[in-house]
This record gives structure tokens, sequence and C-alpha cells, in this order.
């Protein structure tokens, strides 16, 4: 198995000389099993520029797994060029809100309405499916195995774990560790710590030992005091997780969209330096790049 980053931008795409290094697109992560099996996570703007590798291959078959529905991680799907071409597969995934309870065919269905874009959705030549999936139910797209776990943000949002070919992955979307809002001396939080303690521990079993364990990590801690609530984490939260987990790669995502090559260069360095002795690899997500497990 293998994966290759489209996009590791958060919020908004952020073209321009000062990221290119890290790349300014939007959400986009290709996976690729052994047997050429295509899985796509999240589609932000980073999968238009997948799409345009995929011409050649066609007809093609694409499962797109979307993690939640804010812009972000859906506003590359109309630009998906595969949807255009006839005897292509498009399979889109994802869960029902419990808010809205709309499933995931509106993350397409409405970007593609009249006063928002030029094509409607029946002028698109793919077969295109759309699949409500379940959190803690296998999803088997041939030898690979893909489970969904519900993670705090402020929208339904799904991790998930892939496994195949004797290789693991497990990416959050966007992810914001459950914090005690109560003072130690509160009657209510004990009881909430207990909650916080089991969810924290379902989520480190659901990402137990994986290869490669990619996290939205946009903050720094000092950041994050004046933005929890926001639904995002820390570059420390996500290194306590993935030791937690005992994953063996980190892949810090979804870099904020003022923060530029040179800052990301600097907060990776002063990572370094905090944590010498991890003990797993720390890397920080750069579009395009791939990697083998």
């Amino acid at each position: 198995m293998k994966f290759k980053f489209w996009g590791v931008r958060g919020s908004i795409p952020t073209p321009g000389p000062d990221t290119v290094k890290y790349g300014g697109n939007t959400t986009c992560i290709e996976i690729r099993t052994d047997d050429n099996d295509l899985i796509i996570l999240d589609a932000g703007t980073g999968i238009h520029a997948l799409a345009q590798t995929l011409v050649r291959e066609k007809p093609i078959t694409a499962h797109i797994f979307i993690t939640h529905t804010h812009w972000d991680h859906i506003q590359g799907l109309p630009f998906f060029t595969p949807l255009f071409i006839k005897d292509n597969q498009v399979k889109i995934y994802g869960g029902l809100d419990l808010v809205t309870h709309e499933s995931i065919h509106r993350a397409l269905s409405v970007q593609l309405q009249y006063s928002f874009f030029p094509i409607r959705e029946a002028q698109l030549n793919a077969h295109i499916e759309y699949l409500t999936i379940k959190p803690g139910e296998v999803t088997r797209i041939g030898n690979a195995k893909i489970t969904p776990i519900v993670l705090n943000h402020p929208v339904l949002n799904f991790g998930y774990r892939i496994d195949c070919d004797g290789q693991s992955l497990f990416f959050t979307g966007d992810y914001e560790p459950l914090v005690n809002i109560c003072n130690p001396d509160d009657e209510e939080y004990a009881v909430l710590q207990s909650a916080i303690d089991a969810k924290h521990n379902e989520v480190t079993q659901a990402m137990n030992n994986v290869d490669a364990l990619i996290i939205d990590s946009s903050y720094t801690s000092e950041e994050y005091a004046s933005k929890r609530g926001w639904g995002h984490g820390t570059y420390d939260s996500a290194i306590k997780l993935a030791a937690d987990a005992h994953a063996k790669k980190l892949f810090l995502t979804h870099h904020e969209p003022e923060r530029r090559d040179a800052e990301l260069d600097a907060i990776y360095e002063d990572l370094l330096k905090k944590y010498p002795h991890l003990g797993f690899e720390l890397l920080l997500a750069q579009e395009g790049a791939e990697i083998s497990l």
C-alpha cells in the first residue's frame, strides 16, 4: 500500500510563493493498494490535480471517503474530472448527519446547484454512487478494509483506518481531542473526565500500531488557548496521540492558511528539539509527497 498527499492545507487554499514547499491545496490523500485499487480520502482542492493524473487510466473506479462536509474537504468534488467521463465509476462514502439528516449526497449536489456551478448533476457522465457508512462498520474494497470512527469536530467527522496488504494507515480528518471544561473540584469533573478517558482509549485503539498516522495539527499550544472549540488539534496533542497509539510514522497536516513554508520549517525544527527521543518518525505532510508502506 502507498499513499500520496495532494492537499495538506486547512480552511482555504493558499497558492503563492510562500506555500510552494508544503503546498496550498486543501485536504486530499490518494491511497493505492498493491492491486491498484484507488481510495481517496477527502476531496479538497487537491483532488483536482489528482484527477489530471487519472485521465490516462480510464475507465477508472474511484472510492472517495469524505471525513466531513466542511468546504475545505469537499470543494474539489465538482472539479474531479472523472465525474464527467463515461464508463468511469465514482463511489462517494460518508456519514448521515444527525443534525441535518442529510446523507453524503449533499456534498456534491449542493455545489452543483444552479447558483453555484455552471454544470448540473444530470450532466455528469460517470456512474456515481453515494454510500452511507456507519461508525465501526467495515467497508471492503478489494483487499482493503476501511473502518470509520467518529472524532470530535463541530460537524459529524469520521476518522478512517485503512488496513491492506499487511500495512495500515489512519487519517483523522479535522480533530480536536476532548478536554475537560470543569475545574478539578467541580462535582462534574470526575464523570466528564471518565468519559474523555474512555473516548481517548477508543481513539488510540482505532489507531493502534498503524504504519502511518495522519493527524490534524493546526495550532501551536499557545495558539490553541484562544481557539479552543474550533475543532482542531495541536502539534503537541498529535505527538501525544501518536505515542499512545504506538504509531510508526506521524504526519502533521491541516496546515493553517497563514502558515508560510519558513514558519512550518521553524515549527518542525522546534518539535524535533522538544521531542528528541520519539519512538516514531515525525514528519510534516507535504503536497506531492508519496509514501510506500
